[in-house]
């Protein structure tokens, strides 16, 4: 289970689109070493929080090119 204690400031993501795409994410770490991730359109709207190892493979999937075209 991942921590819930968020311990840094959130961070918009650096690949979001700006300008009028509005697709941003932001993370910030938890704890435990893991990350809470929020809309930052919708920052009432709720938050998702993720272990370290769950982050560490999502990292590394993104890295290795699992999720692009």
């Amino acid at each position: 289970m991942s921590s819930r204690e968020i311990v840094s400031p959130f961070v918009a993501s650096s690949y979001s689109g700006g300008g009028s795409a509005n697709e941003c994410v932001e993370v910030a770490r938890t704890a435990d070493g893991g990350r809470a991730v929020r809309d930052s359109k919708d920052r009432d709207g709720g938050t998702q929080f993720y272990g370290p190892g769950a982050w560490a493979g999502f990292i590394g999937a993104v890295k290795a090119g699992s999720f692009g075209p």
